[in-house]
């Protein structure tokens, strides 16, 4: 895939910036009070400050009586004495008026703004729950938090004066409730003219900058100007343009900016050094986008990736059913024939399975190819297993040729889809292991058990997709066309579908083992489309089996 395709692939609509800063209602509120106990002091000044797209919308300013006299250290720091709330309001009398300046904070028009911001919610908390009034709900903004990531080696700490005088704002703070709010407002102004070096462009981004800012690279941040708020597949490359990372998201801009504040895996640091841009492909829906992130990772094997780059350690178990005595082994590639179950994502999960079938059913463990014309010697010794009762052993002349292909048989079926026989006698033995509190060994066999599950439901889910050939699902608005479970095409809402941004691997015929380079993409939609059944409407040239049928080896696979 050349660099060229590694673009939006639709235009960008004004709604992907989610919900710009320059829409968005702020009212800065600032309280003068008779101490700093919400509890036990009360309110003596509101001043508020509504802006909007750096507007000033109205102010908002009043005393207020509290109803005690104000500690003489109070009116020195503010000047606010009992004489002059004397004749004010009572703040029961506040509250509505106040409020109705806010506007409706609770739905998330307007947001509420203030320097300590936590201080002067509390005490409007507190007084709307000693007036019997619902509490105060909605977003907040700490211009506090703001000012620590973003100026805080400009200043020498981040008081309100401070920040006023070494970034010259245009109003003082004064201690007062109306100059200090009209000073917060100046200092918002500020932080966000100073956030959108970061790619601070929407109300999310700045709710979630004073963690992001305080990133090691969060001057990097600017890279994530561009991204759309829609799923999609985003690639953080080096110096060279080289993928280093490819991941999938249902909201691009939200998953990458997460990167610089509370993804803590310890690749994260490094990766995002090395980062010099971040691409992005824009998606349908997220579906789709997982699908393509396997493709690209497939493709380009970027060096922090680890999920879906270790298709190389994929593996299958085989049953050679055209072999007089048929065994099962562990195989790196599928053969033409054969029974396999897979791929496996480890040799280790495929030795779960191989002893799981083992438990239940005595094939032969020894490994020498027996031909049609095979005899056993005479003399050949019955190996260990045959021994202990657990295997078959041809290769001594012991073995029963009918009692050993009801056995293959009931393996065949179990790696086919249809377990049952198998996990009945797993759970016979499991029960039975127990009772003689031999519980270190029913446990390896409930571990054999719940391996041996998880192939078969893989392979069922995978298989019943690949039955359909080629399939139309709609699921809502949205329509997938798999062909041979590989995703070809997506459309919306009717609209003209339009091809892949990476082309599917090639098909393989059914019946044939599919490869590893295909296994996950499958596993995704299959998975998809059975949580999905009983919503989605498909018409295919092959069989629609989805949901699975409900048989009792399904049972067994859904309980597990």
């Amino acid at each position: 895939m050349s660099s060229g395709d590694l673009r939006d692939i639709h235009q960008r609509s004004f709604d992907d910036l989610g919900r710009p800063l320059s829409d968005v209602t702020f009212c800065v509120v600032d309280l003068e009070t008779t101490g700093g106990n919400r509890t036990d002091d009360l309110i003596t000044e509101v001043g508020a400050v509504k802006v909007r797209g750096g507007e000033v919308l109205g102010t908002f300013q009043t005393l207020v009586n509290p109803g005690r006299a104000i500690p003489p250290q109070i009116t020195i720091l503010t000047g606010l004495s009992d004489a002059l709330v004397a004749r004010a309001p009572r703040i029961e009398t506040v509250l509505p008026a106040l409020l109705e300046f806010m506007g409706d904070t609770e739905s998330g028009q307007t947001v509420i703004v203030g320097h300590n911001v936590g201080f002067d919610v509390a005490f409007i908390r507190a007084a709307l729950e000693r007036a019997q009034r619902p509490r105060l709900e909605g977003t907040i903004i700490d211009t506090v938090a703001l000012a620590r990531r973003l100026v805080r080696d400009e200043v020498s700490n981040c008081k309100l004066g401070t920040l006023a005088d070494r970034l010259r704002l245009e109003h003082r703070p004064s201690h007062r409730a109306l100059d200090d709010a009209w000073a917060t407002a100046d200092l918002l102004h500020f932080l966000i003219e100073r956030a959108s070096g970061m790619g601070v462009l929407g109300l999310d981004d700045l709710i979630a900058l004073s963690k992001l800012a305080g990133h090691p690279q969060a001057a990097k941040l600017k890279m994530t100007a561009d991204l759309p708020r829609s799923p999609g597949v985003y690639m953080f490359c080096g110096h060279q343009g080289q993928v280093l990372y490819v991941g999938k998201a249902t909201n691009l801009r939200q998953r990458v900016r997460s990167y610089f504040g509370s993804d803590d895996r310890r690749k994260i640091g490094p990766m995002l050094r090395e980062t010099q841009t971040v691409r992005h492909l824009a998606l349908p829906d997220p579906i789709t986008a997982e699908v393509i992130e396997q493709r690209l990772i497939a493709q380009m094997l970027p060096r922090f990736n680890r999920k879906g780059t270790r298709a190389d350690k994929y593996c299958y178990v085989k049953l050679d059913i055209d072999e007089p005595w048929p065994r099962l082994a562990i195989v790196k590639n599928p053969a033409k024939k054969g029974i396999h179950l897979g791929p496996l994502p480890s040799r280790s999960m495929a030795r779960l399975v191989v002893d799981a079938l083992h438990t239940a059913v005595p094939l032969r463990r020894c490994t020498e190819r027996l031909g049609r014309n095979f005899v056993a010697p005479t003399d050949a010794p019955v190996c260990s297993a045959a021994q202990l009762g657990v295997a078959h052993c041809p290769c001594s002349g012991t073995a029963d040729a009918a009692e050993y292909a009801r056995d293959v048989e009931v393996a065949r079926r179990a790696m086919t889809g249809d377990p049952v026989i198998i996990v009945g006698r797993l759970h016979d033995t499991m029960r039975s292991l127990a009772t003689q509190q031999r519980f270190e060994e029913a446990a390896t066999v409930r571990d054999r058990l719940q391996a041996l599950l998880g192939a078969v439901k893989r392979h069922r889910l995978v298989e019943t997709l690949r039955s359909a050939d080629r399939a139309q699902i709609t699921i809502g608005g949205t329509t997938w066309i798999v062909e041979h479970a590989r995703l070809v095409d997506v459309t919306q809402d009717g609209s003209a579908t339009r091809a892949l941004p990476v082309e599917p691997p090639d098909s393989v015929p059914l019946g044939t083992p599919l490869g590893r380079e295909m296994i996950d993409e499958a596993l995704v939609l299959a998975k998809f489309f059975e949580k999905h059944a009983d919503s989605a409407t498909a018409t295919c040239s092959g069989d629609w089996d989805f949901p699975v049928a409900a048989s009792d080896a399904v049972r067994h696979l859904r309980a597990s």
